[in-house]
């Protein structure tokens, strides 16, 4: 009898995988209800010392659900917000999203399997599942839905019910199985490894709706984009989507390293934050957001011709006042996460008298992953994995992204036994070249490298 991992990785028959025995319990990156007030008066909230990683109960599946062997995840930021019990402990998620009944009761446990990456194998699915089986490769779209509610079948990301997966529900990427919505599952582009595959799924679909999809900004030929934090999770997509959609990405960056890493995505202009004078959160101080915005306009305009089309603004608080001012009359500020803080400041004045326009954005719907999961089959976007680790170092890989020390996107091997394995069309990768397909591989320090 074959061990799953070998059963899985050689090729198994839908049928031979359907008939293995799994386990009941498995290995996973998880945080503890009990751990909540760990950091009450602690000013360094280390998530090294809230995630753990060990066996947890197999839940049972429903019948609109899938079981996906997890063969590698990433670190977003949810999960470090997560980790240190802000804004407040996920685990009133879980209580709130119990208090739904029936299946929904399984994720108020006392402990949270945390992740929102996946690339994977099927190895269950439940008796409503009709488009998936057992042995179909996946990555898996982070937006759990409603399928029930009205606005999902608008848009489902409008639903009041959506929720982030292993952010908002239990059962998270973080782990060698997950359950997942069969509404959550793409295909596996087959260019990619497991490690790259899975460093995409949120991070690229929510760059995809903020800047492409009908949602967002929806940029055009020859748009100047303003990318803040161009090499982190969410900027090192966008710069790529603004490329690759024919706009002018003006990427800024922290340190002269992020910036080359910045032109190796395809940024030709790369800004720094110290050209700027920008250094911690200015906030609070008008004259001096004012001072950034003048210098950062006259950069811009120097390097690309115009003041910006659209701002790509996720950095938040320390930044928001500043992309508010140096957009162009009648300009674009797509925003999500807030990494520096939720609250706003900046003046209405330059939004009201030059009308810009604010978009709020959040995540991506089932329609808007799978076109931007084309643009990874075919070579046109590329992940941005920097380091990888092991599911057992997950806590340090969490502590870097904390810290801001990464570049891209940190990848974490689960039940994969060693980096470069799930590409399933070598000639198509041979075309597009490794050094394409990894742009950003070994900037950031990891335990493994392939």
């Amino acid at each position: 009898m074959r061990s799953i991992p070998d059963a899985l990785l050689g090729g198994a028959t839908p049928q031979e995988i359907a008939a293995l025995d799994l386990p009941r319990a498995y290995r996973a990156a998880y945080l503890r209800a009990e751990d909540v007030d760990m950091f009450d008066g602690v000013q360094d909230r280390d998530v090294r010392k809230s995630i753990h990683v060990g066996e947890v109960p197999m839940p049972e599946l429903a019948p609109d659900e899938a079981l996906v062997a997890v063969m590698a995840s990433a670190v977003n930021y949810n999960t470090i917000w997560s980790a240190m019990f802000q804004p407040l402990p996920t685990f009133k998620f879980l209580e709130r999203f119990a208090r739904q009944g029936g299946w929904t009761e399984r994720h108020d446990l006392p402990y949270q399997v945390v992740g929102s990456d996946a690339a994977g194998i099927v190895v269950r699915v439940g008796s409503g599942v009709r488009r998936w089986k057992p042995g179909d490769h996946v990555v898996v779209h982070p937006a759990y839905v409603d399928d029930q509610e009205p606005g999902t079948h608008a848009d489902g990301m409008l639903g009041s019910e959506q929720r982030a997966w292993g952010y908002e529900t239990n059962f998270g990427a973080m782990a060698d199985y997950t359950v997942v919505r069969a509404s959550m599952l793409v295909p596996k582009p087959k260019v990619l490894t497991w490690e790259e595959a899975a460093a995409n799924t949120l991070c690229a679909s929510t760059a995809y709706r903020m800047l492409v999809g009908e949602h967002g900004a929806r940029i055009k030929q020859g748009d100047v984009v303003l990318v803040w934090g161009a090499t982190g999770g969410l900027g090192g997509y966008a710069v790529q989507m603004a490329k690759n959609g024919g706009a002018v990405p003006v990427g800024i960056v922290g340190t002269e390293e992020k910036a080359e890493a910045a032109r190796r995505l395809g940024c030709d202009i790369v800004i720094t934050r110290a050209e700027i004078g920008l250094d911690g959160d200015p906030s609070d101080d008008p004259r001096q957001v004012l001072e950034i915005g003048r210098r950062l306009g006259r950069l811009v305009r120097e390097r690309a011709g115009r003041d910006p089309d659209i701002v790509f603004e996720h950095v938040g608080r320390a930044t928001f006042g500043i992309s508010v001012f140096v957009v162009r009359r009648g300009g674009a500020i797509v925003t999500c996460g807030s990494s520096t803080g939720y609250q706003h400041v900046y003046d209405n004045r330059y939004l009201w008298m030059q009308l810009k326009r604010i978009i709020g954005s959040h995540g991506a719907n089932l329609q808007e992953s799978w076109e931007c999961n084309r643009l990874f089959e075919t070579g046109s976007i590329v992940p941005t994995v920097s380091a990888l680790y092991p599911l057992t170092a997950v806590a340090d890989a969490c502590r870097v992204v904390q810290e801001n020390r990464h570049i891209g996107k940190v990848g974490v091997l689960c039940m994969a036994p060693e980096p470069g394995l799930g590409c399933t069309d070598p000639e198509l990768r041979a075309r597009v070249g490794e050094e394409r397909l990894n742009p950003l591989r070994g900037l950031t320090p990891g335990h493994l490298e392939g």
